[in-house]
């Protein structure tokens, strides 16, 4: 293995201490004689250990050797997988030394185990290339990261030399992209100056598509509309989707992100005392090949809050231009963000017939800088009650009548935070669970 290992060119694993390279020291050492069986097993069994965590991490399972090299493949950002990304297939040098580096990986896709295994009386790699999961969680979690390291694991299997991995691993790399990027769909800020601020992706992102938010259709429309244009590379504005709580607001960005993922669409949450990391976050993704929208939710700022002017400068105003593949997309329960105050207009000036306050002006012009304003109101009562009925219909299994069922819903949402989508959801939920019962 440590032999196949020293004749890697683009995607020599720069992590020494990677699953990879310490089993190709194991393996050396095993050849070599410089270690005692003893030794051996236990650095082996310590390897295989970490196996089982990346694959419980990432939902792996059949053949964990396979996906865990597979995965090396999909996640290594180097200049060749990161051109293909941006470029796709591209005549040059560099692919002779790719298809090198893809015909290392094949031999270890069939490395024979077998002969360490005899010699030490062991049969861990025999019982990783056929993997059952005990439970189906992490792949549940991790659906992105599993499915696409299994399709690409498999085609390699199959493949009959370096040219053959060639194709399909630059396949992978137009189709999805690179590293993290390519594999998740929404990804947060974690840290901070002191520990290093990262980019983390969200493994366990909520499935809902634009359907389960009931009723909102023009809404869904504007933002389905725009987000299209945006992931087409045309024109498209950044979104403020404002209004009552519980309105699917937050919802609507979710399912637009599920929606168009297979697109290159991808989302980064981030929170207000991040948004001095904005100019950093822009610089990493940048020059990649996807269309990120920058989520805030639940936006406002109180009147001592200065966290908005980074905001304001990343929008529109900064000397750095915003990049073609970044858009703002944000929630809020309030129209113009800020708070505003009665003192706000203390400073007005009276020009004419015209009442100015720069006070105003200046809390405005973030709201200003959104192109597209999208309002989620609270809905109607009969609204509310086909929100509650649909919901219901879709669920099934209640042997309640309609307006058995209405009247409930009544009931609980004057003992719930009133009318709204969430309210309608959540009732649904209490009577799903007593029919269980």
């Amino acid at each position: 293995m440590y032999r196949e290992i020293s004749k890697l060119i683009i995607y020599t694993d720069k992590n020494k201490d990677s699953i990879l390279c310490s089993l190709g020291d194991i393996f050396e050492r095993f050849d070599k004689g410089t270690s005692t069986p003893e030794q051996l097993r236990s650095d082996i069994y310590a390897e295989v250990r970490r196996l089982l965590e990346v694959a419980t991490k990432y939902g792996f399972d059949k053949n964990l050797w396979h996906n865990y090299l597979a995965y090396l493949l999909i996640t290594d950002e180097n200049p060749f997988s990161l051109t293909y990304e941006k470029a796709g297939k591209q005549e040059g040098t560099v692919n002779t030394f790719a298809v090198n580096d893809f015909s290392v990986f094949k031999s270890l896709f069939d490395f024979d185990f077998s002969p360490i295994e005899k010699a030490l009386g062991i049969n861990c790699f025999s019982v990783l290339s056929n993997y059952q999961a005990i439970s189906k969680r992490e792949q549940i979690y991790n659906k992105n990261v599993s499915e696409k390291v299994r399709a690409l694991s498999e085609k390699i299997e199959k493949a009959a030399d370096g040219e053959a991995v060639f194709c399909a691993v630059t396949d992978f790399y137009r189709d999805f992209g690179v590293g993290m990027y390519g594999l998740n769909k929404a990804f947060r800020l974690e840290g901070d100056e002191e520990s290093g601020v990262s980019m983390r992706p969200i493994s366990n992102m909520q499935p809902v598509s634009l359907d389960d938010l009931i009723g909102y259709e023009l809404q869904k429309k504007a933002l389905v509309d725009n987000t299209e244009a945006f992931v087409h590379g045309r024109s498209a504005n950044n979104v403020l989707l404002y209004g009552d709580s519980g309105t699917g607001k937050s919802t609507s960005i979710k399912a637009i992100v599920n929606r168009y993922y297979d697109d290159g669409l991808r989302m980064i949450e981030i929170y207000k005392h991040q948004f001095r990391y904005l100019s950093r976050i822009i610089s990493e993704i940048k020059n990649r090949n996807y269309r990120f929208i920058i989520y805030m939710d639940d936006l406002s700022f109180e009147e001592q809050e200065i966290e908005y002017k980074y905001l304001k400068a990343l929008i529109e105003g900064g000397v750095e231009t915003k990049p073609d593949n970044v858009l703002i997309y944000a929630t809020s329960n309030r129209r113009h963000l800020i708070k505003e105050t009665w003192k706000d207009r203390n400073d007005a000036e009276n020009i004419g017939d015209i009442h100015r306050s720069e006070t105003v002006e200046e809390k405005l012009s973030l709201v200003n800088r959104f192109g597209l304003s999208i309002g989620y109101m609270k809905p109607s009562r009969p609204e509310f009650d086909e929100m509650v009925l649909e919901l219901v219909r879709r669920h099934g299994g209640v042997s309640l009548s309609d307006d058995e069922i209405l009247l409930e819903a009544h009931r609980w949402e004057m003992r719930n935070g009133g009318i709204s989508g969430r309210t309608a959801q959540q009732f649904v939920n209490h009577i799903l669970g007593k029919q269980s019962i």
